[in-house]
């Protein structure tokens, strides 16, 4: 099991730890809907370390990037950042990651934790043409501060205008005295932020810079709790649980970054999927009555027939009711149709919802 070099920051603020993906993870610090709040009304500060980044460089590094994922990293311009999808031969999802461009034959991928290995592999597997590959996941820590004072906190640490870097966007640049940080205006929140890739030896210094310069803030640090409740309010997938090697983008809702202008694994079997439509779609799931969906748990119809099931979900800390994904028949998926929600044996009333369940904070 792997510590992140935040380890000793985590325990010093008694953080209750798990095992997430291979590492000892913060699970939480003052507890889950606190933390939730803190970020969607002042600023938090999260460890995502266990992310894994892998650099493709060369005049071919482009092609294999497009080979073997969905999006068309060929729009993307330096300084810019797309999401996307990693599909096998079969359409499957083998990773959603982002892809930052950083120069004209120089790229970054930043993969879930729990992949890395995986995603490495069919990148190797998949580079014909020799690009050059460099997995750096475990020379880099990932910090991100997310919330509506993300960007004010952070300011304090860069002479740099970081409310110039556009949403999707970087910037390559000094910030608490570090040079050559990338600096992203992404996250997994809906709150809005930035996320800082930083070389470990500098990563504890960078934290407790944070902390000080979020005091005024009430910045408060956030564990993996609290994030996985506030990308399901944004109805963000999790890898593993609502996206994995046998769903496909179209069933995901991820079509908006499958682009069938370029040549990709599985682009056949997902354009006959589109043309035929997808016999099921994850969609979100909100209660009309007291009760917690559960991964795993069954969603019926009004006539108590199983339609689909819970891949997430949890009790909103913001709308005080249950919310979930997952995935249902193409012909219950709109939003607004009635379900019902099989919790431990009893059938709570349900429906499809409109997503983000919380309007995002993002501008």
């Amino acid at each position: 099991m792997k510590n992140t070099a935040l380890a000793a920051i985590h325990q010093s603020l008694n953080a209750k730890m798990a095992p997430f993906a291979g590492y000892h993870m913060p699970i939480q610090y003052s507890g889950i809907n606190e933390e939730h709040e803190n970020v969607r009304n002042q600023v938090g500060i999260f460890d995502v370390s266990h992310m894994g980044e892998f650099f493709v460089k060369g005049p071919d590094a482009l092609d294999l990037i497009q080979r073997v994922t969905t999006n068309d990293a060929s729009t993307l311009y330096i300084g810019q950042v797309q999401y996307s999808c990693m599909t096998n031969e079969q359409g499957g999802i083998i990773d959603d990651l982002l892809v930052y461009r950083l120069d004209l034959e120089v790229y970054m991928l930043v993969v879930n934790a729990s992949n890395i290995e995986k995603d490495w592999n069919w990148l190797v597997d998949n580079n014909y043409k020799n690009a050059e590959l460099v997995d750096r996941s475990d020379e880099l820590s990932l910090i991100s501060v997310q919330g509506p004072y993300a960007v004010d906190t952070l300011q304090r640490l860069t002479s740099y205008q970081l409310n110039l870097i556009p949403y999707y966007h970087f910037r390559e640049l000094m910030l608490n005295g570090i040079p050559g940080m990338i600096v992203s205006n992404t996250g997994y929140t809906g709150a809005g932020g930035f996320e800082l890739y930083v070389p470990n030896h500098s990563a504890v210094a960078l934290w407790e810079a944070i902390m000080t310069a979020g005091s005024s803030y009430h910045i408060r640090p956030v564990g993996l709790g609290a994030r996985d409740t506030l990308r399901l309010e944004m109805g963000y997938c999790l890898y593993g649980n609502d996206i994995d090697d046998h769903a496909t983008p179209l069933e995901a809702g991820l079509g908006w970054i499958t682009k069938f202008n370029k040549v990709f694994n599985g682009k056949e079997v997902l354009q006959e999927q589109k043309m035929a439509g997808a016999k099921l779609k994850l969609v979100g799931i909100r209660m009309k009555e007291r009760g917690i969906p559960r991964h795993g748990y069954r969603i019926l119809n009004t006539d108590g027939e199983p339609i689909g099931a819970i891949t997430s979900g949890t009790q909103s800390p913001t709308l005080k009711t249950g919310i979930a994904l997952g995935y249902v028949a193409i012909d219950a998926a709109a939003p607004g149709t009635n379900v019902l929600v099989d919790i431990r044996g009893l059938l709570m009333g349900a429906c499809v919802s409109k997503m983000p369940f919380v309007q995002s904070q993002i501008k």
